[in-house]
């Protein structure tokens, strides 16, 4: 890169890194000047252009950003990232149509952040069988289903690492929208589907200098990006409280298509999704199926592997009896299972442990057992 081209560059990180500066002031700001000018001009000059007080007019704020810039810019290529300016290419064009979105992003890896299917999924850290057994199933049926698809969360545990590792396992790249500088993985225990993300043409995204430390704020602030940056945001799991529910909401604020997963109303972490069925904020959805109908997107692959994979499956008589069970019950217990079929609960307890095996149900606290 030349010369010329790394001063423009570090003028524009200087610009994403200004207290409080978003996509829509920094339009407003370049409708009149330059990014350099900005920088260079004297306050006085500032003010007679723009005609109005900022404290962004600040000389001493312009230059530590620029020098903040400079170094951030050294950083970057030593550590092979990409900074994404919203003037740049392949800037995701979803985030333009927001007026918070970054003025600067920092990409690790190579993700295409254009594609034609951009899905966020979302939900609590504490996910429960069911949420996860419904993630892996949707990511499952949609990498069967169409082609040209990224999905994107924010690596925390639960919900969000279920939708990473999902999509790895299908060949679907993947983002994770970090809310923190790139120097460091939070939560760390993750280190490693990361390192499979960005080697899988998917990656990591941020709008923090790379030193930026872990600040609670960050984490709601980052939500943005996740609810812009996609088509549809999907709500797994949630407590009625929760960053799921905030990027929800925003989501639905920016226009997109919002969709949640129903629930017990005894289960603490549907009820966020429930309320925001009844709320009309999120479309109740149960399967891919509903998700392509919702977006009128169409199928493009052959399914021929996946009606295969329902024949490898077939249930035995006691097995689809243990299923009509629990759709009429909602769940059971070896107890209910030994009296309705009239085993003994050893006989009970055989059959259940190889319904779990095969992923026909799935265990939850206390004993009982529920359809995935």
């Amino acid at each position: 890169m030349s010369a010329e081209a790394d001063k423009e560059l570090i003028y524009s990180l200087a610009l994403g890194h200004l207290p409080g500066m978003r996509l829509s002031l920094a339009r407003q700001l370049l409708e009149k000047i330059s990014p350099e000018q900005f920088f260079m001009l004297d306050k006085p000059d500032l003010l007679q252009l723009f005609g109005s007080e900022s404290r962004l007019f600040d000389k001493s704020l312009r230059l530590s950003a620029l020098r903040d810039a400079e170094a951030e810019l050294e950083w970057l290529r030593k550590n092979n990232v990409t900074p994404l300016c919203f003037t740049s290419p392949g800037y995701p064009r979803r985030l333009l149509e927001c007026d918070d979105s970054p003025v600067v992003l920092f990409v690790c890896g190579k993700p295409d952040l254009n594609v034609e299917h951009v899905i966020s999924i979302v939900g609590t850290r504490r996910s429960t069988p069911y949420g996860v057994g419904f993630v892996d199933r949707l990511v499952d049926d949609l990498a069967s289903k169409i082609s040209g698809m990224l999905i994107v969360s924010g690596l925390a545990y639960g919900i969000d690492v279920t939708a990473h590792n999902a999509a790895l396992r299908n060949n679907i790249p993947t983002v994770g929208v970090l809310a923190h500088g790139l120097s460091q993985i939070y939560p760390s225990q993750h280190r490693n589907v990361a390192k499979q993300m960005i080697q899988s043409n998917g990656g990591l995204l941020t709008d923090y200098f790379h030193d930026a430390p872990i600040h609670q704020g960050n984490f709601l602030a980052r939500n943005r990006i996740v609810a812009a940056m996609s088509d549809a945001t999907i709500v797994a799991e949630s407590a009625k409280k929760g960053g799921a529910m905030f990027t929800a909401r925003l989501a639905s604020d920016y226009g997109r298509d919002v969709f949640a997963l129903p629930g017990r109303t005894s289960d603490t972490y549907s009820e966020g999704c429930n309320r925001l069925i009844a709320n009309n904020v999120a479309s109740l959805f149960t399967s891919a199926d509903d998700l392509l109908a919702a977006m009128m997107w169409k199928a493009d692959k052959e399914e021929g592997g996946q009606q295969e994979l329902f024949e490898r499956k077939n249930l035995s008589e006691n097995e689809q009896k243990v299923i009509d069970l629990i759709n009429i019950l909602g769940e059971v217990d070896t107890g209910a299972v030994a009296k309705a079929l009239t085993l003994t609960i050893p006989q009970a307890m055989i059959l259940i442990s190889d319904m779990e095996f095969d992923g026909h149900i799935v265990a939850y606290p206390g004993g009982t057992y529920r359809l995935p």
